[in-house]
């Protein structure tokens, strides 16, 4: 059976905000991850990744939209960096959930559902080391999970970067 013109017609769109994402989200300077492309089930869980296949994460301390996480934080959690022509294409592929945030810094972050979405300098692709992770920079209590495809946010495991369940102090 040959695919309607309509099949192929999304099949199109679909591919190509994927190579929009993959060519166009993130930056160079520093500033954070790569573009948002897909879900990927990671450790058993399905979350939201970078082009590189670096799980993304939220903080539930930025729910009400103030970026906290900037200085020292940045050097562990890399804010991904986006264009309105970044989000339209996310848009685009995976829903109406994405947005972006002023930083402070004038930058614009990548939002899912609302909250600002960042990699984890400490693990590589196709991890989740950060989920469930909990930190403190500059007096404010960060508690990281994993950016899951179902909308949940409730990290899966709890994370702390030693055997005594203390978390980084900065």
């Amino acid at each position: 059976m040959r695919p309607s013109t309509s099949h192929l017609a999304r099949a199109v769109v679909a591919a190509a905000a994927t190579a929009l994402l993959a060519a166009g989200c993130g930056s160079d300077d520093g500033g954070g991850g790569s573009a948002l492309v897909a879900s990927a089930k990671v450790d058993g869980t399905d979350v939201l990744t970078d082009a590189d296949g670096h799980t993304l994460y939220t903080a539930e301390v930025e729910k009400d939209g103030k970026i906290r996480c900037v200085d020292a934080c940045t050097e562990f959690w890399k804010p991904v960096v986006a264009s309105a022509a970044d989000v339209d294409a996310a848009n685009s592929a995976l829903g109406d959930e994405f947005g972006t945030v002023d930083r402070p810094d004038g930058k614009s972050q990548l939002t899912h559902e609302g909250l600002p979405l960042y990699t984890f300098a400490e693990e590589g692709a196709g991890e989740l080391k950060g989920d469930g992770f909990t930190d403190d920079f500059q007096g404010t209590q960060f508690v990281w999970a994993a950016a899951r495809t179902d909308g949940s946010e409730t990290p899966s495991k709890s994370s702390t970067p030693d055997d005594n369940g203390g978390g980084y102090g900065y």
